[in-house]
């Protein structure tokens, strides 16, 4: 996570103190520590899976003790349920900040938008990428649950959402199956970024390679979109 971006985090971090899931004294550290703390709990999580943290490596990541974890937390299985609720509640209340400002874009930018967009952030954000990735691709029931769905389904309705706006400025074709063809998109828009995010599933859909970077994978995509749903493709 970028140190640039931190200061959003703490409006839910205070939320989770009050809920007591994380301590005043977490609170009142420096943003650097707090973040190092974060990241050494999902890096954890990644490549150990939920079931097998271990707090001395955890300690060791964010280079604390172990006291001071506890002094933050209020119990071991409070680390991850901490570190889940901290970046679900963060990306939906982002996706639900930018929905109102895609929405109102042309389809073609507010597409461009949330593509770009969405890799950049997810580039400054590597360590929550990662967990989400696990979360998403390795099959937890438990993580399917508080993790991806509910940050998969903001992500359909922001698309959704896109979309209906375009389609009451005439953008796309009035027969188009709005519901369907949002989770088409949304769809394509994942497997593209998250492609890009995470180069082992590259591998797999081999999306973009040196021959075909990925502004030209970006570009083709959204013309793919407009020209299947688009008023201009009549």
């Amino acid at each position: 996570m970028a140190y640039t971006d931190w200061t959003n985090f703490q409006p839910y971090i205070l939320q989770l103190e009050q809920e007591g899931k994380v301590t005043r004294t977490f609170r009142r550290l420096d943003p650097e520590r707090q973040q190092a703390v974060i990241n050494a709990i999902l890096e954890e999580a990644t490549e150990k899976g939920p079931a097998s943290l271990n707090i001395k490596e955890i300690a060791r990541r964010a280079d604390v003790s172990i006291g001071s974890l506890y002094q933050y937390f209020p119990n071991r299985d409070g680390l991850l349920d901490f570190a889940i609720e901290l970046c679900v509640r963060f990306t939906n209340g982002m996706f639900q900040e930018y929905r109102p400002m895609l929405a109102a874009m042309p389809l073609k930018d507010a597409l461009n938008a949330y593509l770009m967009g969405g890799l950049e952030w997810g580039q400054t954000e590597m360590g929550l990428v990662r967990f989400f990735g696990r979360a998403a691709y390795q099959g937890d029931p438990d993580l399917a649950e508080r993790v991806v769905r509910p940050i998969a389904t903001v992500m359909r309705e922001t698309l959704q959402e896109i979309l209906a706006q375009a389609v009451a400025r005439g953008e796309i074709r009035s027969e188009v199956d709005i519901e369907a063809a949002t989770r088409i998109v949304n769809s394509l828009v994942i497997v593209v970024g998250d492609s890009q995010l995470l180069p082992y599933l590259n591998t797999y859909f081999q999306v973009s390679d040196n021959s075909v970077p990925p502004e030209r994978i970006m570009a083709a995509l959204v013309e793919f979109i407009l020209h299947g749903i688009g008023a201009e493709a009549e």
